[in-house]
């Protein structure tokens, strides 16, 4: 409330109403207090040698984020325009960012009608809806939503335009990649813009949120409020260990939101007949190769990748097993095995024609020689047998020779 001029602003800042200006008496109440605070006028005017006697206080109303205020000068009839989103603050808590667009953060929000212990509840929002904001004041911004309701709400809960068209350019950008494997979340867990904690989250995953899975990241481990340890010269060991680690998954859940999550929130899914052989390992992903007929049933063989059971290590995967269906015994065994790779998703799976052989199903590994460099490899499943695929003028890779155990 401007009590020296007789102006009272409103708290959602779309206009500003004069105190008793409609009446006579009103009027000449307005220019009483109005000369008592000529000092103040004449500094916001920036003439400090010039005393104004105000007589009458008009106003126009403007736009949602300001108003402008009409003074008039009674000696020399001059009017002068004055924006109250720059001279007068309380008139607009925005100070000038009312058409700014920002998006709800929070799985659902309520909107309240004053910043206040207590306080009213004026509407809803919900995870990724656009809202304007009208004005800022400490933990909270008052915004209007796209159905015109008007509330404060915690600025916590909102991330602005700019971050929140990066996470569409992140949906387009992954739209093709081919999908590694499928999961489900253990929790609620929040979907990032980057494989890290401190990075802009948006959307937020229900517990046994089914998603898509289609590449791994991995970073540093950084809890909120903690530090490193500082340890004396005489405790320190010969070798530093290296900071904890921790696995990230770039996905898309059923509503088409694409980003980071976790790896230790989400439940791969393995298919339950070859998840008993992966010895302590970590199954990355599966794949169905093809099917085999048992009797009356299809049975699938399966392409598994696996890898340390840590998080954290340089490679997506370090080794592969093929397993088949053995038709008499009618059960899995492994057709093929192969460790040691410094394997990098994604992983591509087909089939192909091999003239006399038919058609076969085909798996395409990416991994990384001792330069860094990613090479391919091609390999088929003639069941139960499978054979590398070379390339033309590619070199079959070395054999190891096998030493005899006795």
């Amino acid at each position: 409330m401007l009590r020296g001029l007789g102006v009272s602003c409103g708290q959602e800042g779309a206009r500003c109403v004069p105190e008793k200006i409609f009446n006579r008496k009103g009027r000449k109440a307005v220019a009483k207090r109005a000369k008592k605070n000529e000092a103040f006028v004449s500094s916001i005017l920036c003439d400090p040698s010039r005393t104004l006697r105000l007589s009458l206080l008009g106003l126009v109303q403007g736009e949602s984020n300001g108003c402008y205020i009409v003074l008039v000068d009674s000696r020399s009839k001059l009017f002068l325009l004055l924006l109250a989103a720059s001279l007068l603050s309380a008139c607009n808590r925005g100070g000038g960012r009312a058409q700014e667009i920002a998006y709800v953060s929070a799985p659902q929000a309520f909107l309240r009608d004053q910043v206040a212990t207590v306080y009213s509840k004026t509407g809803t929002v919900k995870n990724g809806d656009a809202v304007r904001i009208l004005g800022r004041e400490r933990r909270f911004a008052h915004v209007r939503t796209s159905d015109g309701t008007e509330g404060w709400i915690e600025q916590r809960f909102l991330i602005s335009k700019q971050t929140y068209e990066q996470f569409q350019k992140l949906a387009r950008d992954e739209q093709n990649d081919p999908v590694q494997a499928t999961g489900m979340t253990r929790n609620a867990t929040n979907i990032h813009l980057e494989p890290n904690r401190d990075s802009e989250h948006l959307y937020l995953l229900d517990q046994g949120a089914k998603i898509s899975i289609f590449k791994r990241a991995t970073s540093e481990k950084v809890l909120p409020g903690t530090a490193k340890p500082v340890i004396a010269e005489a405790q320190k060991p010969a070798k530093p260990p290296g900071p904890a680690m921790e696995d990230w998954w770039l996905m898309r859940d059923a509503q088409g939101h694409v980003g980071w999550v976790l790896a230790r929130m989400v439940d791969v899914d393995v298919p339950l007949e070859i998840a008993q052989y992966a010895e302590g390992q970590r199954t990355v992903a599966s794949f169905v190769l093809n099917e085999v007929a048992d009797g009356d049933k299809r049975v699938p063989q399966y392409l598994a990748l696996l890898s340390e059971n840590k998080d954290g290590m340089p490679f997506d995967y370090n080794a592969i097993r093929v397993f088949t269906w053995n038709v008499r015994r009618h059960r899995y065994e492994t057709a093929y095995r192969e460790r040691n790779l410094n394997g990098v998703l994604p992983v591509m799976v087909s089939k192909e024609n091999f003239d006399k052989e038919g058609e076969l199903p085909v798996f395409v590994l990416r991994v990384k020689d001792e330069d860094g460099n990613v090479r391919e490899r091609k390999y088929k499943l003639a069941t139960p047998i499978v054979k590398r695929v070379l390339a033309p003028g590619e070199q079959p890779p070395a054999t190891r020779k096998r030493t005899r155990r006795r």
